[in-house]
């Protein structure tokens, strides 16, 4: 399970995927943090030339309609694809299609096999953006402003040769779905019904893993 990551600049974002967001966004990000999210245009099939994606910004961490405050998002910064379904915090953007990209430089996850926790980080081995899969939702502000946010889907890794070595050794393994560069349009598309079709592993010879001192 993440709950580190890196962001990218806007200027990588623009160089990437031709949009950033309005709003500025961090670029270190932990559940409740500010990040960008990149959805399809939410005016899509009205204006035929509408841009690839839209990007928004939003809190790290899925914020339902009924969520009473953002405090939520520390549990809610990753969804478990199996049940996202089901589960109440998830089932509304599953349902919905509210399907997303989380663009990371890095993500950041704890290598037990010392017996201490040493921050580990993980990128792209091509040094490109990771797309990784994920919900977003809207939820209504005390002022009645909107609030996006977002949660990154999870799948389990306990045979993937990289990622089978982080967390605690009596935990299960998860691990983030990164999309192949290919596979970001449809997915951004996917009807509820096929969302499950994107739920696979990223290969580990197309990742690197360094370890890293925290920062926090």
């Amino acid at each position: 399970m993440c709950s580190r990551y890196e962001a990218p600049s806007s200027q990588r974002l623009l160089e990437a995927f031709q949009v950033a967001p309005d709003e500025p966004t961090q670029t270190e990000l932990w559940p409740t943090y500010v990040g960008p999210f990149l959805r399809a245009p939410s005016d899509e099939g009205v204006n035929h030339d509408a841009r690839a994606y839209e990007a928004l910004s939003g809190i790290f961490g899925l914020l339902p309609f009924w969520a009473k405050d953002t405090k939520l998002a520390r549990r809610t910064y990753n969804a478990r694809s199996e049940t996202a379904a089901e589960k109440n915090s998830f089932r509304g953007a599953w349902k919905s299609s509210q399907h997303c990209i989380i663009p990371a430089v890095a993500i950041y996850e704890p290598d037990w096999r010392s017996g201490k926790a040493v921050p580990t980080r993980i990128s792209r081995a091509d040094g490109g953006l990771m797309s990784i899969a994920g919900l977003w939702d809207r939820w209504t502000g005390p002022a009645g402003e909107d609030v996006y946010s977002f949660s990154m889907l999870t799948i389990n890794a306990d045979d993937h040769p990289l990622m089978r070595n982080y967390h605690r050794p009596d935990d299960e393994k998860r691990m983030v779905v990164i999309l192949p560069n290919g596979a970001i349009n449809d997915w951004l598309r996917a009807p509820p019904e096929q969302s499950m079709e994107f739920m696979l592993q990223y290969p580990a010879d197309r990742l690197v893993a360094e370890a890293r001192p925290s920062k926090r």
